[in-house]
């Protein structure tokens, strides 16, 4: 049977595990995920960002996939926001052995505290300092308490004995007072610890769950309270022993912190944490659920119709704007090709209207000299009195032509339209390329639906993979590359990020190098210990004079020095401040002038080719298709565009078709102050 509570032991393991991870961290953001169920984005210096998942009567874990958040936070989770963000988590304590977890925040001035209840339906409560309830996920009036906003709240009332705080004559007692009771139903009342964990008990003390507790004898209370003793010491130790429990076809049964006798010929799946093992067990329950759920998909149907009902009048009015615009650039083109002629014939129409006289008769005269075959005459094809134009024909191109103006006039109307239609197909193609990516997600989440909706559980949990969150190396935050002897080198982005460099991830062994001017970023060689060759050092150099504000300005060449992290200091001359992400150089440098500012932008090919970007040789090491950038007065998204396209027109077809698809912004990243031009393709 599927796994329904998340236990006491359960909620002590966990609980115990992150403790420590979770305390000193600071909360950035609160998303409310459905109905019940929270997610805390966390910072906690030095550490990878954490993002815990709070679900009311259910679960308490971190999370390693991102998780679709709704587009309007509801009530509840603007609450939160309100309270929330910026405060520190100071304390986690599950509430005596009961499945109730208390967060306590430090935020500005005060603290709070967050209510986990993961019993019944369960429920998450915010409290003020001295326990009044600011804010519920659920208010309700019951018989022995209230969650009324306001009001103080109160820890649910419990019978139950600590199992930590119970003694062997305790329990014997316990037992004894139970009667003809069954012993299994004894033990969960007793000790409040569930029936999965009454059962492993009396398993473990080999004593029958159906016995009743008025036979029991002595050696069998002992045994129990031996294999209680065991349970608490496995669940409390530094050592766990997560999984999850796989039933015959391979699907998830339960998971647990430490192993248990009851399952003990039974497939599991091993985890390094117990905090990723309930992520990975709920995370797939839940897609499961809702892949056995019959979600309508009708609704996503008729808007992906509607779209592309949309995209098909898009691409037709894009054609049909490009053919008024081509042919009125024709119509006057024409017209100043056989401007004299068409002077002539415009002349008479327009002189014969103005004096007053009657256009039929003018009309009758052309008409008669046409038929000789005569120019101008020869170009006219009928006259449209409601309008006061003639309409004219010249090398099979029809048109008409307005007595009321000059021939240049009639000539500039026509260019004057075809800029209009050329205006309006530019704002048709962002119109369509909208629509197309609307559509093209919109089908994306019609597949995932129908996977879930259609899929057996074990080809729907795929789609669980790409929303995997990919943890980030530290260098990841910054500007950062391999050099072609291997080495890392990583940059600073800005004057925050400079400082963080230099104070947190520079080793004694390090180089640092900055160019000789205002506005360049520190980037430092990670030598692990290991002298850096030539190569490197010319790479790392060019790293940073690409990326200083020579850049910006134009510049072929800037000056560009290292040196030893010891001699970097933020003690300025006569006590001065230095800036923040700025360091005071001391001793030799070691110069390397006239640094050409350059870099390149690649793909790295494999089974998930990617983008990379860095000094030209560094890039050429690992791939040979890249493009070469210099400083120039390309600029914008038309710029990272043009990179763009210019790096993946190197790419075999069938890998072109899935980069082509490829953000800019994954361009945008190597590409300094975002301008420059393209000078070499390799």
């Amino acid at each position: 049977m599927l796994k329904k509570d998340f236990t006491s032991f359960d909620l002590y393991a966990v609980v115990h595990e992150l403790k420590d991870k979770l305390v000193d961290a600071r909360v950035n953001n609160v998303y409310q995920i459905d109905a019940k169920t929270l997610l805390f984005k966390l910072h906690k210096v030095g550490e990878p960002p954490m993002r815990l998942v709070l679900e009311a009567g259910r679960r308490m874990h971190l999370t390693g996939y991102s998780l679709e958040k709704p587009q309007t936070p509801p009530a509840f989770c603007m609450t939160l926001r309100k309270y929330l963000p910026g405060a520190w988590i100071s304390n986690v304590e599950q509430y005596g052995f009961e499945r109730v977890v208390t967060f306590q925040f430090k935020a500005k001035e005060t603290t709070l505290n967050l209510v986990l209840e993961l019993f019944g339906e369960g429920n998450i409560i915010l409290t003020a300092e001295k326990g009044a309830i600011l804010q519920a996920l659920f208010f309700k009036k019951m018989r022995d308490r209230n969650i009324v906003r306001s009001e103080v709240y109160q820890l649910p009332p419990s019978n139950a004995k600590n199992p930590f705080n119970v003694s062997k004559d305790d329990l014997t007692a316990g037992l004894k007072t139970a009667g003809d009771a069954e012993v299994v139903r004894a033990v969960v009342r007793f000790l409040g610890i569930g029936g999965v964990y009454a059962e492993e008990l009396l398993l473990r003390a080999n004593v029958s769950k159906m016995k009743h507790c008025s036979e029991l004898s002595n050696t069998e209370v002992e045994a129990i309270f031996d294999s209680l003793q065991g349970l608490l010491s496995a669940v409390s130790g530094q050592k766990l022993e997560p999984h999850i429990i796989l039933d015959e076809a391979g699907g998830f049964l339960d998971v647990a912190p430490i192993k248990l006798k009851r399952y003990e010929n039974s497939k599991t799946q091993s985890h390094t944490t117990f905090s990723e093992a309930l992520d990975e067990f709920y995370v797939r329950v839940t897609a499961a659920e809702k892949a056995a759920a019959g979600i309508d998909i009708s609704q996503i149907k008729g808007e992906a119709e509607r779209l592309k009902r949309m995209v098909v009048e898009q691409e037709h009015a894009l054609v049909e704007d490009n053919r008024k615009m081509a042919r009125d650039k024709q119509i006057g083109d024409t017209i100043y090709a056989h401007f004299n002629e068409l002077q002539v014939l415009l002349g008479q129409f327009s002189a014969t209207w103005r004096e007053g006289k009657d256009l039929s008769s003018e009309v009758t005269k052309v008409a008669a000299t046409k038929k000789t075959g005569h120019l101008p005459e020869a170009f006219f094809e009928s006259f449209d009195g409601k309008n006061l134009s003639i309409n004219i024909r010249v090398d099979d191109l029809p048109f008409s032509l307005s007595i009321r103006g000059s021939l240049y006039e009639n000539a500039n109307e026509f260019y004057d339209k075809g800029k209009r239609a050329k205006q309006k197909m530019a704002a048709v193609m962002v119109a369509l390329e909208d629509s197309r990516k609307k559509l093209a997600d919109l089908e994306k989440q019609l597949g995932k639906v129908e996977a879930l909706k259609s899929a057996a559980p074990a080809e729907a949990m795929e789609d669980l993979e790409t929303r995997k969150v990919q943890t980030k190396e530290w260098f990841e935050k910054f500007r950062w590359f391999r050099s072609s002897e291997g080495f890392l080198v990583v940059a600073g982005k800005d004057v925050v990020s400079n400082e963080v460099l230099i104070k947190r991830y520079t080793d004694p062994y390090d180089v640092v190098f900055h160019a000789e001017i205002v506005g360049s970023p520190f980037v430092v060689v990670k030598t692990e210990n290991k002298e850096p060759g030539t190569q490197t050092l010319n790479e790392a150099g060019e790293f940073a004079a690409a990326y200083c504000r020579g850049w910006r300005e134009n510049m072929g060449s800037v000056d560009v020095y290292w040196v030893k992290p010891e001699q970097l200091t933020k003690s300025g001359p006569s006590g001065e401040s230095v800036p923040h992400g700025a360091f005071v150089v001391n001793g030799k440098r070691n110069w390397m002038r006239g640094t050409t500012l350059r870099l390149a932008i690649g793909i790295e090919e494999g089974e998930e080719p990617r983008f990379l970007g860095g000094p030209v040789e560094a890039v050429k090491a690992k791939t040979k298709l890249y493009v070469v950038l210099v400083p120039g007065d390309m600029t914008g998204k038309d710029f990272l565009k043009q990179v763009l396209r210019s790096v993946i027109l190197k790419l075999p077809k069938e890998q072109r078709e899935k980069l082509g698809k490829a953000s800019i912004e994954e361009v945008r990243e190597f590409v300094p102050y975002t301008k420059g031009r393209i000078v070499l393709s390799a």
